[in-house]
C-alpha cells in the first residue's frame, strides 16, 4: 500500500485521533465522515482495535504500511521496550525532526522541504525524509533557502517545542539533543496495541 496522499481532516475523523496532533481536525466535527457519521457504529473487535492504533501511528507520522513494518521490525532488534523503541525511531526521522523544529506546520510539509534539498544534517544537505538522526546531530535550512516565506511562516506561527531539541534562531537551525521519553510523546497512542497486532 502506498503512502496516503488525501485529506489528513477526514483519516483524522475516521479514527477519532488527531494527526496533526493539534487537535483541528475534530474540533467541528468530532464524528466519522460520510452520510451516516454522526451515528457511531459498532464496537470494533480485539483486532480491530489493534489495526485502529496501528493506522492511527501511521498517519500521524506519515509511512507507508510498507516503511512502518520496517521500522516495527528494527525497533524489535532494539534493547529495551518494542513498542517505545517503535515511537523513538519514528521521532528520530528527519522529516518528524524538520517538524519539530518548526520548519514546516506539518510533517507532510517537512517531507517536502527534505525532499526538496532545503535541510542539511551536519553540514550535508540531505534529502532522505526516512533518514535517522542521532542525539547530537544539528539539523538545519540550507544557507541559500534561509529566506523561503513558507519556512519563515512557520517559524513565526510555532508556539512551543518538545524538549529533545533545541533551536538556534540566529542560524536557523536546531539540535537533536537526545532521544525522546515516552512521556514526551503522544499520550493517546497505545504503543502496546500495535506489538500485539503485528504479534497476533
Amino acid at each position: 500500500m502506498s503512502r496516503y496522499t488525501g485529506s489528513s481532516y477526514k483519516v483524522s475523523r475516521r479514527l477519532g485521533f488527531s494527526t496533526l496532533e493539534t487537535g483541528a481536525e475534530l474540533a467541528k466535527k468530532p464524528y466519522i465522515p460520510g452520510q451516516h457519521g454522526s451515528k457511531r457504529g459498532k464496537k470494533l473487535s480485539d483486532y480491530g482495535t489493534q489495526l485502529q492504533e496501528k493506522q492511527k501511528v501511521r498517519f500521524m507520522y506519515g509511512l507507508s504500511e510498507k516503511q512502518f513494518r520496517h521500522v516495527f521490525e528494527k525497533a524489535g532488534k532494539m534493547k529495551g521496550v518494542h513498542g517505545e523503541n517503535l515511537l523513538v525511531l519514528l521521532e528520530s526521522r528527519l522529516d518528524n525532526l524538520v517538524y519539530r523544529l518548526g520548519f514546516s506546520n506539518t510533517r507532510k510539509g517537512a517531507r517536502q522541504l527534505v525532499n526538496h534539498g532545503h535541510i542539511t544534517v551536519n553540514g550535508k544537505k540531505v534529502d532522505i525524509p526516512s533518514y535517522t538522526c542521532k542525539p547530537g546531530d544539528v539539523i538545519a535550512v540550507k544557507e541559500s533557502d534561509k529566506e523561503l516565506k513558507v519556512i519563515k511562516e512557520a517559524l513565526e506561527a510555532l508556539t512551543k517545542r518538545v524538549d529533545f531539541v533545541k533551536y538556534d534562531e540566529n542560524k536557523m537551525s536546531g539540535t537533536y539533543l537526545r532521544v525522546p521519553q515516552r512521556s514526551e510523546l503522544n499520550a493517546d497512542v497505545n504503543e502496546s496495541l500495535i506489538v500485539e497486532f503485528y504479534n497476533r
